[in-house]
């Protein structure tokens, strides 16, 4: 029997996502969540997929989930009362979400000790990722240590930019001695939509330009040439940029320097404070844009403020990678919002007419699932909603590697 399925796992801090896949035809066979691990009760939600029309039956259960190994043990659990199970031999691989991979890892990589150290060693500079990411790893080793386990690198996309556009203008050794430099995030889905989107508009990615606009809670944008990023928003970590839901993106370095001195705060509340109690939620209370919307639309300033410094931000970076890329072909909105705020994709495009840029009021407003073109035809730009599929791109990276099937970039 040929092994063909690969289980993506995705393992947070105090959570485990994972989808069962069997890559003979892209299909989703399971996904769950194990979530509030080492609280007072967990939650695991499993959902069985079966048959062409992707009919689901879901069991949640609730109850204590102490550690990561008892949340993936109940993974393996749920998988086999479906006859799914980690002991399958149609199971090819483990494809693993590790967040940070640095100037090393470029590209899908098969796990062992040296590379478990390496993420290890890279940790700093991605603390509340590449930790729970390698909990994940070690533990789902000691479920099945005779298959292939794979790391797939939300850096490696964006490890293709430019020197101009990885350095930061501060002391070279101080910069090398400290890994500072601009890795980028959301690699995995910058990298599928951004094919997805030249293959919507009838272009070989390979030649198309096209910028990527992941928005959900955490938020980047990417410019990509012929298939390889050229610039990034996100940067050591995943605060610069665009504003997100709890992160404040672009702020000038001494801002810190004075919240230090003026403020009286410590590094660490600055940390918390950026991180967490910034960007939308910062500005208005709330980080769920369609709940802004809806205070917009009855008049709340808090709100239109918090929306205008969101879309400013965004247009802007719109705009600059318009100019990194000299021609672009398709601007392709992405994740939570920008698959599911028409009000965002239309005031991010307001005033481009200049550009080729703008949005169909009637095709941006239309709800639709699928990839899809909301731009008018006469314009020299097609923008486009295209679902990112994070999870396929990994069980894709994973079962291209242990097949010896790696497409090229």
């Amino acid at each position: 029997m040929t092994a063909t399925r690969v289980l993506v796992l995705n393992t947070g801090s105090s959570s485990v996502k994972y989808q069962l896949l069997d890559m003979t035809d892209r299909s989703r066979l399971a996904v769950g969540l194990v979530e509030r691990i080492g609280e007072e009760s967990g939650r695991i939600r499993h959902t069985l997929i079966s048959g062409p029309q992707g009919r689901e039956r879901i069991r949640e259960t609730t109850g204590p989930v102490p550690d990561h190994r008892a949340a993936l043990e109940a993974v393996a659990e749920e998988l086999a009362r479906d006859g799914l199970g980690l002991d399958s031999p149609e199971l090819a691989a483990v494809g693993h979400r590790v967040v940070h991979g640095g100037k090393r890892f470029t590209e899908p990589t098969l796990i062992d000790t040296t590379v478990v150290n390496e993420i290890e060693r890279l940790s700093p500079v991605a603390p509340l990722h590449n930790p729970a990411n390698l909990i994940g790893i070690r533990t789902a080793q000691k479920l099945r240590p005779d298959l292939p386990h794979v790391a797939v690198f939300d850096t490696a996309f964006h490890s293709t930019i430019p020197e101009a556009a990885a350095r930061y203008a501060i002391d070279v050794e101080t910069a090398d001695r400290h890994r500072v430099r601009r890795y980028g995030f959301h690699g995995t889905s910058h990298s599928y939509v951004s094919r997805a989107a030249a293959k919507l508009v009838g272009k070989d990615p390979a030649e198309a330009n096209v910028i990527v606009l992941h928005l959900g809670n955490g938020a980047s944008a990417s410019a990509v040439r012929g298939g390889r990023c050229v610039e990034t928003s996100m940067g050591l970590t995943p605060l610069e940029g665009l504003v997100m839901g709890t992160r404040s993106g672009d702020l000038d370095p001494a801002v810190v320097f004075h919240l230090m001195r003026v403020g009286g705060m410590t590094a660490d509340e600055i940390d918390v404070l950026l991180n967490k109690r910034s960007g939308l939620v910062g500005l208005c209370g709330d980080n769920d844009m369609r709940e802004i919307r809806r205070r917009v639309d009855e008049g709340d300033e808090a709100a239109k403020l918090a929306f205008d410094v969101y879309v400013h931000r965004l247009r802007k970076y719109i705009g600059a990678y318009y100019a990194v890329l000299g021609r672009v072909d398709v601007v392709a909105f992405t994740a939570g919002v920008g698959e599911n705020s028409a009000p965002v994709r239309a005031a991010a495009l307001e005033g481009l007419e200049g550009l080729g840029l703008a949005v169909d009021e009637h095709l941006n407003a239309r709800p639709a699932d699928g990839p899809r073109l909301i731009s008018p035809p006469h314009l020299s730009v097609a923008v486009a909603v295209v679902p990112t599929d994070e999870e396929l791109e990994i069980a894709a990276e994973t079962y291209e590697l242990v097949t010896g099937a790696r497409r090229r970039r």
